[in-house]
């Protein structure tokens, strides 16, 4: 199958079907860069609400260069994978410090920038600048695996040569941005991971996956990694005046430079009269009066299952905190930036808490 074949039939279908998103309205480099970091493992319909935040909050790369990272994480909680606003603000500084603000203009030059990779400089260079060079991600994977029977596992290094090879002998060469766009979309919505509506694909009378019932088999991927279990205990510390103790974490995890309390890890859930008796609290509890423990909240990274129980405590006289804890109000604390299981807490039984 040629692209004389395969890109008029997937435009047509992009045209009738295609979703209208905003950052398809524009070439504008920045716009598009910030679009595409977004949704790397995150829904559009998730990722679009960032999108407009970030575009209002700093209209330009610039504006995002010369942000504080704490206030670019702050606007990025609740999306996840935090390694990705960190490597944006990086990138952003490295545009305005060594490229005065301007993007390169195409996919090869785009690929020197730091934090910028393949998938990204090809989603840049073909939206922005019309260059004919296919994009290359989940989407476009199960695609051309599925209509063109390829079996190669698309976890190994050959995938990507192969892919890239057959995504680039098939796209259009006199609209790049919207065959990226089309085929990335037929993934999303039409040959879905699961399911894939086959019956109504314009591809289904040439689809290798299609004509030999492989659809639940390809792509074929390796298995993940085995999750590892983690137990957190978190120690909600209010004072009189109804303030929270909380810290912000330093070393490297995807957690660096976001704020939570007072954290001890364990091998398993504990109850309170066993949990009491750790060396970190044994200083405080003369202090404290246990006021309430939370339910238990599940939150799944992408090789952790982490059981989380928080505990309230009130403290009954002026307490000194061990470093690095601080006493924050609940509006500093609304300004600070959070990990999506700290966040869940706090919209949850904050209100508890503060009443």
């Amino acid at each position: 199958m040629t692209n004389d074949f395969f890109a008029p039939k997937l435009l047509a279908w992009y045209e009738r079907y295609g979703r209208d998103l905003p950052w398809r309205h524009t070439t504008n480099p920045y716009h598009i860069w910030l679009s595409e970091i977004i949704l790397q493992q995150t829904r559009v319909v998730q990722g679009m609400p960032y999108y407009y935040r970030f575009i209002e909050t700093f209209p330009t790369i610039t504006d995002l260069a010369h942000a504080d990272e704490r206030e670019v994480l702050r606007l990025w909680q609740g999306l996840g994978y935090y390694s990705r606003a960190r490597n944006l603000h990086r990138t952003a500084k490295i545009v305005v410090e060594d490229y005065g603000g301007i993007f390169p203009t195409t996919y090869q030059e785009l690929l020197k920038l730091k934090g910028i990779g393949p998938y990204t400089a090809a989603a840049i260079a073909s939206f922005a600048f019309c260059e004919k060079v296919a994009v290359l991600d989940g989407n476009v994977y199960r695609v051309l695996s599925r209509i063109f029977g390829i079996e190669t596992d698309i976890t190994s290094h050959a995938a990507k040569a192969q892919f890239t090879q057959r995504a680039n002998s098939l796209i259009s060469a006199e609209h790049p941005d919207l065959f990226n766009h089309a085929i990335m979309d037929f993934g999303a919505t039409q040959c879905v991971p699961v399911s894939p509506q086959c019956m109504f694909c314009t591809f289904n009378q040439v689809c290798e996956a299609n004509l030999t019932g492989r659809q639940s088999q390809l792509p074929v991927k390796a298995k993940k990694a085995k999750v590892r279990d983690r137990f957190f205990h978190y120690i909600v510390l209010e004072d009189e005046q109804g303030r929270l103790a909380m810290r912000e974490r330093t070393g490297k995890d995807v957690w660096t430079n976001m704020f939570d309390f007072l954290l001890i890890e364990d091998e398993q859930l504990l109850d309170w009269e066993t949990l009491s008796q750790h060396a970190s609290l044994q200083p405080l509890l003369p202090e404290l009066v246990l006021l309430e423990e939370s339910p238990v909240y599940t939150h799944v990274l992408s090789h952790q299952r982490i059981e989380t129980r928080f505990w309230h405590l009130k403290v009954t006289r002026p307490l000194a905190l061990p470093e690095p804890l601080h006493w924050y109000t609940p509006e500093a604390i609304d300004q600070l930036p959070k990990s999506v299981l700290v966040l869940k807490f706090i919209d949850q039984w904050v209100s508890k808490i503060t009443d």
